[in-house]
């Protein structure tokens, strides 16, 4: 049976939350906490493979105590079990510090039941980074195929996995050994509704929750802010686009307008 962790996060709305005009950050208290949606479809991604060739689906996350809400939702969808880690050391943390936690909490999952396939979002949708996936595959020394949109096969007995990447211009046909890390779009499925028993069995979860203390040869200066070297100096809402110019006049009064707007443009030639 193959033992898939689906790596997930809870964040804010990001089609409600507001910025803060004075301090030019989101106001994070503004919108409510989801799962993050391109997770949502590597959870669904999971289940679907679970289905078809039978395991079991973990998740995984790194928050504070109400990501378990996140968790929950995971097993509604059809999720078997969830690991959070959560403490004061993990805060702060950048890509590089989270993809170093996570992977000591996979190490510590692999060791009770060894990890076939780890699935990740593309991205988070309040980092757009998509950094977190391909960081954990580098430290388990794994390959990692992002921006799947299709899984073609996974094949554990052989040891492979069959996927299409998704390309500007169309896709490419990746075969990798497992285990191996997918980082996944959000056209390779759509979210199914979930049905009576997983929402009872979700209302009544209770993931597995771990601290620093409780991950196995964690070097602390890798961890939350001690470990991060990124550090976000300003963020600021993009302003309104002004609105267009309509030309009027004959052809050749529109072509000389239109020429002088984008000749004062100089950093188009520069």
């Amino acid at each position: 049976m193959l033992h898939i962790v689906a790596c997930i996060k809870q964040v804010p709305d990001t089609k409600i939350i507001k910025m803060n005009p004075k301090t030019n950050t989101m106001d994070r208290a503004s919108a409510p906490a989801i799962l993050n949606p391109y997770d949502a479809h590597a959870v669904e991604e999971a289940v679907r493979l679970k289905k078809e060739y039978g395991g079991i689906v973990s998740v995984l996350t790194m928050g504070p105590p109400p990501a378990v809400k996140a968790i929950k939702k995971c097993i509604e969808l059809g999720a078997d079990e969830g690991y959070m880690i959560s403490d004061r050391a993990f805060a702060g943390a950048d890509t590089l510090a989270t993809s170093y936690a996570l992977t000591k909490a996979l190490e510590k999952i692999a060791k009770q039941r060894p990890i076939d396939l780890i699935i990740c979002g593309k991205m988070t949708i309040d980092g757009d980074t998509g950094q977190v996936g391909p960081g954990i595959a580098r430290r388990l020394n794994i390959p990692p195929l992002t921006g799947v949109n299709k899984v073609v096969e996974v094949n554990k007995e052989k040891g492979y996995a069959i996927v299409h990447r998704k390309l500007e211009d169309g896709y490419e046909v990746v075969k990798s050994q497992l285990p191996c890390l997918f980082t996944v779009e959000k056209d390779i499925n759509d979210i199914s509704f979930a049905p009576l028993p997983n929402m009872i069995k979700a209302a009544r979860y209770q993931p597995t929750i771990w601290t620093a203390d409780d991950l196995e040869n964690v070097d602390r200066k890798q961890l939350g802010l001690k470990g991060s070297p990124t550090i976000v100096s300003k963020v600021w809402a993009p302003p309104k686009p002004e609105g267009g110019k309509i030309l009027t006049g004959t052809k050749e009064e529109q072509v000389n307008e239109l020429l002088s707007i984008v000749l004062q443009k100089k950093e188009l030639f520069s």
